[in-house]
């Protein structure tokens, strides 16, 4: 549950993100189209939340030159 206000935080700056919370759970999707991702987790789940936060940040999903994200 700590995490999730950072989650919150990062998504905020991102124009290509979309977080939802809803009856306990956290809807992650970023990108567009058919390259859309989206990402469930349990809203108590700070593992998993810090992962993801990590990997907005710094790993698959973090922001390139032209606005999108990193396609691995």
């Amino acid at each position: 549950m700590k995490q999730l206000g950072n989650l919150a935080l990062v998504c905020a700056n991102r124009s290509d993100v979309l977080l939802q919370i809803q009856r306990g759970t956290v809807c992650f999707s970023i990108g567009m189209g058919t390259q859309m991702e989206t990402i469930s987790l349990a809203w108590d789940d700070d593992e998993k939340i810090t992962a993801l936060v990590r990997e907005l940040n710094f790993g698959r999903y973090q922001n390139t030159e032209n606005g999108g994200y990193t396609y691995d």
